[in-house]
């Protein structure tokens, strides 16, 4: 199928439709005027209402200024817009949840909160995306502080439970131990970043980040706050560039770009080796050549290999989960129970089989209830 053909045909892959038909006056006076006055009168007397009467309880933004969009960075909103739409597409057919794609012209974080904050009453959730580190955190930690809505940035936290729940059978099938092995990540963005802090709250002590200038240790220079959080998790404070810092690692986690190692980096790796070489379009090592370097268990962030780490496995349950539950925001043990969960779908973890597929729609349902039961 020729993508560009099939997206002008389509004209976007989303639609608005609506719940009721309006083929009569009675149908339009109680859905518009008069009726919908009494509505409107009883939300503006109490604003949580407006979840019972209106779409919001089932209904998220997904907020982009298209600075960070997955394989082709800084394509600005209007490049973004086909992104969102897709992943509106994949909350409905997922999730069963309406998610309206709001990509903004402005790379300014206190506009792109200020925007959040005013688009608030209309939703009942908002999706931060392809926002670029390290603004992306200052504005999730100002909206999380500042609205009563539930924020998500899917590309932190939606990679850092799908990676979570992978590295969880990947363990059990080489037998090893989060709290003993030696955890190395490539990529000091918003993924890389959160892998590690959900690593450290399922137990991990020993985890080196590194970003393009090496490892990321306490005395290195003009580190950021978020730079300086993980540094905190190299145990034995190394230094080097990867290919020093990956010998005798058990984990190799990459969320930064393709074709970083080589096969003798891969051999300096302990044994029994689990390789997550998640950069788009080209992994930083590829599977063939991770697996004859003496791997164990590989996975990457494509469809055509085994073991792909999809985002989609999670955003549409997070949501689903949070939006029919007390919470008003989304906490870091709603983020390591959404993975354990969806490990758990996994019945007999094996090389080729540490995931569920994208494809099950079981999978929002078992996060959605794992969110519920905390």
């Amino acid at each position: 199928m020729d993508p560009i053909k099939s997206h002008k045909d389509l004209k976007g892959k989303i639609e608005i439709s609506s719940k009721s038909s309006l083929s009569n006056s009675e149908a339009l006076s109680v859905f518009y005027t008069p009726g919908v006055a009494q509505v409107s009168s009883e939300i503006a007397k109490d604003r949580d209402k407006s979840f019972e009467y209106t779409w919001r309880k089932n209904t998220i933004a997904i907020v982009s200024d298209g600075t960070a969009v997955l394989g082709l960075g800084d394509i600005g909103p209007e490049g973004a817009l086909p992104v969102m739409e897709g992943k509106s597409a994949i909350f409905k057919e997922f999730g069963g949840i309406n998610a309206i794609p709001l990509c903004i012209n402005t790379k300014d974080t206190d506009e792109i909160v200020k925007f959040c904050q005013q688009i608030a009453p209309t939703f009942g959730g908002i999706n931060l995306e392809d926002i670029s580190a390290p603004r992306c955190f200052e504005i999730e930690r100002i909206l999380k502080e500042t609205l009563d809505v539930p924020v998500f940035h899917d590309d932190q936290h939606g990679t850092a439970i799908v990676t979570m729940a992978g590295l969880l059978n990947a363990l059990k099938i080489v037998d090893k131990d989060i709290t003993t092995a030696k955890i190395v990540i490539s990529g000091a963005g918003a993924a890389g970043i959160s892998i590690a802090r959900l690593l450290v709250k399922a137990g991990a002590i020993n985890i080196v980040t590194c970003d393009s200038k090496g490892a990321i240790y306490a005395e290195r220079e003009s580190l950021n706050s978020d730079k300086m959080q993980v540094a905190k998790y190299n145990l034995n404070n190394e230094k080097g560039h990867i290919h020093d810092i990956i010998k005798n690692a058990d984990i190799f986690i990459g969320v930064s770009k393709g074709g970083i190692l080589s096969s003798s980096d891969i051999e300096n790796m302990a044994d029994d080796a689990i390789v997550f070489a998640m950069a788009n379009p080209t992994p930083e090592i590829l599977p063939d050549e991770a697996k004859k370097s003496g791997a164990r268990v590989i996975a990457t962030g494509r469809s055509d290999f085994p073991n792909q780490v999809n985002n989609a496995l999670v955003f549409p349950g997070i949501f689903k989960g949070i939006l029919n539950s007390k919470y008003t925001q989304f906490t870091d043990d709603m983020f390591l129970t959404s993975a354990k969960a969806l490990a758990d779908m996994v019945e007999n973890p094996s090389e080729q089989n540490i995931l569920p597929k994208v494809f099950d729609k079981k999978v929002a349902d078992i996060i959605g209830g794992a969110i519920l039961s905390l």
